[in-house]
């Protein structure tokens, strides 16, 4: 498979370490957290396994281009616009989760109206470069930030501080029922392959899609989920884990780093962990800008010869995203994310049903050109 593959994928999955993934399972961590993580890498890499092969199945087209040739516009144009929002949304949530740890944690003079301004416009135009560009940016950062986080990772697992004994108790709940929304914030993590429906258009050739490549998927999967949950059990204790707000903050506080420049982890971990949550609200948003494109035909909308309407979203995003960060707190963020990654756990599974209509239409379509 293409590195660019596993980008997308890689990216959900990390991105949320910090965000509100980790709240959501330490929240309930005596009532089935750990047997959601176990269930969800089985899902989750079923699902991923079915996506992938389905659009392998068609090099370079995106989901769009298929229900155009597969569905009536009465039910494509209204689905698109539906995909698109929720694109929109999980890029919004992760956007406010990252003003609030700024304002927090980083620059508390600083009003939150400015921090959300420079971060939506350091977003949004990233949203309108081709799809091969966004890729490419993906990769550059990648390889600046994603060095310095595995290796803040590794400080983590070999730190003094750490208390093996509170992740053992921790485990020692498997024997739990899954939690719905522990499962439902585990199962988002393997959401990064829903991508492949504007992302598909940049793999124009079949991939090579084995057993491995979805073993690989699923080892990378247990060791981020192991990691964002068990991790800060094991060096904040366990009774009490439930009343951090933003655990893996906490976590990265109690790092040093004796003989750099900047002794305190927490800094370098949030600066370098903006440039990931760059990248995952830049991809949701170029993939909710592409469905209303789609929807809209934006690139026909022109105003004496210039293009207007491909800048028209951006009015929208900015809009709705400093009224969201405005009427929101960290607590309404939680209990929204809850309740968006819980109509995830519906929809993309469903979904698979759709891939089967559309399969069996274009080989339909197939035979038809043939005879």
């Amino acid at each position: 498979m293409s590195r660019y593959y596993y980008y997308l994928i890689l990216i959900n999955m990390v991105a949320n370490i910090i965000a509100s993934v980790p709240t959501i399972l330490l929240q309930y961590h005596k009532d089935g957290s750990v047997s959601s993580m176990a269930l969800a890498v089985v899902t989750g890499t079923i699902l991923v396994t079915i996506y992938t092969r389905f659009f392998n199945a068609f090099p370079g087209m995106t989901l769009p281009d298929l229900l155009m040739k597969t569905t009536s516009k009465w039910f494509y144009k209204p689905f698109i616009f539906f995909l698109a929002l929720m694109w929109f949304v999980a890029g919004l949530i992760t956007l406010v989760t990252f003003i609030f740890l700024l304002v927090r944690y980083l620059t508390p003079e600083m009003p939150v109206f400015q921090i959300s301004l420079l971060l939506i416009f350091s977003i949004i135009f990233g949203c309108f470069m081709k799809t091969e560009r966004v890729l490419y940016t993906i990769e550059l950062i990648l390889l600046i930030t994603f060095p310095l986080i595995l290796f803040i990772f590794y400080k983590a697992y070999t730190s003094k501080s750490i208390e093996w004994d509170f992740v053992k108790e921790a485990a020692l709940y498997v024997n739990q029922l899954p939690n719905v929304n522990s499962f439902a914030s585990c199962f988002f993590l393997f959401l990064g392959v829903a991508n492949l429906f504007i992302f598909n258009r940049f793999f124009t050739k079949k991939q090579n899609f084995k057993w491995m490549h979805i073993a690989f998927i699923g080892i990378i999967s247990t060791l981020t989920l192991f990691t964002t949950y068990f991790i800060p059990i094991g060096f904040n204790g366990f009774e009490n884990i439930d009343d951090l707000v933003y655990p893996w903050i906490t976590t990265s506080d109690s790092l040093r780093m004796e003989f750099f420049m900047i002794e305190r982890v927490l800094f370098v971990f949030l600066l370098f962990y903006l440039g990931i949550a760059f990248l995952s609200i830049l991809i949701h948003w170029h993939v909710s800008i592409e469905f209303l494109k789609y929807v809209f035909k934006l690139e026909e909308i022109k105003f004496r010869g210039f293009n207007l309407g491909k800048y028209i979203p951006i009015l929208f995003f900015i809009a709705v995203s400093l009224l969201f960060v405005r009427v929101m707190n960290e607590y309404k963020l939680f209990r929204i994310s809850i309740y968006f990654y819980n109509t995830l756990i519906i929809f993309f599974p469903l979904l698979i049903i759709l891939f089967f209509y559309i399969k069996r239409s274009m080989k339909n379509a197939d035979k038809a050109k043939q005879n």
